[in-house]
């Protein structure tokens, strides 16, 4: 059903705020997003009504954790479309779901001289571990590379692929908005005997999402830039996958027995995740998956590309070559990330002009300095877009943009 946009705003309290006497105008939420009524008042529900430890107690407090948590464990699955509730794995974040998996997957299953493919537009997240494994397991880190819109050059793909075993690329770049083709990618993985690993952080937030029409056998995203928690995370994999993965940390509900010769795991998904877990915050991300179901991540998506589509038009037709931005000119084949050069001035110098309109970007590296460097910049002001902004928004970036000239200008910028 359509969706009327404009009122979204009014369900995130923190638009109520004004700094200064001037509303906020939140441009950052490729960071992390702001949140609904509905994802507080789930958590302050938590905290006021079921406050229990899960997992371990038979008394009605205990039960009614056990039930708000599993009800967010089937949302999350419904929201992506998981075959199992079971196969999703709560961490504190993506960075740790991709470690997580690296970490058990990657030492259980790579030796030296094994090749994992990743591209030059990822985040360190989707990097470093990678590192890590060449040092400790003498892995081969082969990169793809990218085209000079910003997109996966993939013409010299079969030898990129050549004795991989691994395919780990971001389903949306967090700098350029790139939307890539992961079902293309996971076809050629599973063709040479590899598996595929998406990075959803960007895009299921935004796009909706099915893994088993991506193909994919794990992804992961974060809750909180998709309405939710922070402190809060998913590794997805398939349950054959998932099965076969050592566990990740030892202790708490993690185990099925310990003895004094050894232990045994839980099943899944307990087996990944050790200790107590983040019962609030789970709460919160599954209170957000609904959220954004009940908007329609179809809307969701249009909303953003027909918004995208304004800013890249009105951006350009004010500003001309004055600024720059990164990524695919066609607003269908990016997502709601806008990376901007400003004539001369530096981005985090435009950060703080902007910030005196209320106006919040990121500006930096945005963990992607390989990517940085391919660019041939240390860093941009990014200005990323979710379901709460509409083009005042747009309309407020471009007036404190040109404001910056009455600043800059007079310095020769």
């Amino acid at each position: 059903m359509p969706v009327d946009f404009s009122t979204i705003k009014a369900d995130f309290p923190i638009f109520d705020r004004q700094i200064n006497g001037k509303p906020i105008v939140y441009l950052d939420s490729g960071a992390t997003s702001q949140k609904p009524r509905a994802v507080l008042d789930a958590m302050d529900n938590y905290y006021r009504n079921h406050s229990a430890s899960v997992n371990r107690g038979a008394y009605q407090l205990a039960a009614e954790a056990n039930d708000l948590v599993d009800d967010a464990r089937a949302s999350v699955a419904r929201f992506i479309g998981a075959p199992s509730s079971n196969e999703i794995i709560f961490t504190k974040n993506a960075t740790e779901a991709m470690n997580l998996f690296a970490y058990s997957w990657g030492h259980a299953n790579l030796g030296e001289g094994d090749v994992v493919v990743i591209s030059e537009m990822e985040h360190h997240a989707n990097i470093v571990p990678w590192h890590m494994l060449t040092q400790s397991k003498g892995i081969e880190l082969r990169w793809i590379p990218l085209t000079e819109s910003g997109e996966l050059d993939l013409s010299n793909l079969d030898a990129l692929l050549d004795g991989a075993k691994l395919v780990s690329v971001t389903a949306m770049s967090n700098v350029l908005g790139t939307m890539n083709p992961i079902r293309r990618l996971a076809d050629a993985a599973h063709a040479v005997g590899a598996i595929m690993m998406a990075d959803g952080s960007q895009y299921v937030p935004h796009v909706p999402t099915n893994v088993t029409e991506l193909g994919v056998d794990a992804m992961i995203f974060t809750g909180h830039k998709m309405l939710g928690p922070t402190g809060v995370g998913v590794l997805w994999g398939t349950t054959e996958l998932l099965d076969a993965m050592p566990p990740f940390l030892g202790g708490g509900d993690m185990i099925m027995q310990v003895t004094k010769e050894g232990f045994t795991t839980n099943a899944l998904p307990h087996k990944f995740e050790a200790g107590t877990p983040m019962v609030a915050e789970i709460i919160g991300l599954g209170a957000a998956v609904k959220y954004l179901e009940n908007i329609g991540m179809d809307n969701v998506r249009e909303h953003e590309v027909s918004l995208t589509a304004y800013a890249l038009r009105s951006l350009k037709e004010r500003f001309g070559d004055d600024i720059t931005i990164h990524g695919p000119s066609e607003p269908a084949s990016r997502g709601g990330l806008l990376s901007l050069v400003y004539k001369d001035v530096h981005p985090h110098d435009l950060s703080q002009v902007l910030d005196q309109a209320n106006v919040c970007v990121r500006a930096g590296h945005h963990c992607a300095k390989p990517l940085m460097q391919l660019m041939g910049v240390n860093s941009t002001a990014r200005a990323s877009l979710h379901v709460y902004n509409d083009e005042s928004d747009i309309d407020a970036l471009a007036d404190a943009l040109e404001s910056a000239d009455d600043i800059f200008g007079g310095l020769g910028f």
